[in-house]
């Protein structure tokens, strides 16, 4: 586990500067630290997961929340809410023609501080 000192030095490398706010918004919330620890990681380990890995370890219903990107391969056969850093454009179209809500993890954090029914996604 990370200090919130080591992980205020690697959000302060950053340039993306909606990728720094959700970082610190979440280092903020003891719930959400582990996934501002994943957001301050270096590039060459960010996280991607296909569709059809949430699709396996989601059950209907579940809020769903990924410390990076979204990617399109595969398909999505339950309704669940997705929080994501990001979501590629084909993603984006399975989930939507699915009825699935997407939300960003700013978002999330806003309406829900404690993390309250969320289930974290970050390895394959």
């Amino acid at each position: 586990m990370k200090s919130k000192t080591k992980v205020d030095r690697q959000a302060q490398r950053k340039t993306n500067q909606g990728l720094v706010e959700t970082i610190i918004m979440a280092k903020k919330h003891e719930k959400w630290f582990s996934v501002a620890e994943f957001l301050s990681r270096p590039r060459s380990m960010k996280i991607s997961i296909n569709l059809d890995e949430i699709d396996k370890k989601a059950k209907e219903g579940d809020t769903v929340v990924v410390p990076g990107k979204i990617l399109g391969q595969g398909d999505m056969n339950k309704k669940v809410r997705i929080v994501a850093l990001s979501f590629s454009q084909e993603a984006e179209k399975k989930l939507k023609a699915k009825k699935c809500e997407l939300v960003t993890i700013k978002q999330e954090i806003e309406k829900n501080p404690k993390a309250q029914g969320v289930k974290l996604i970050w390895e394959k």
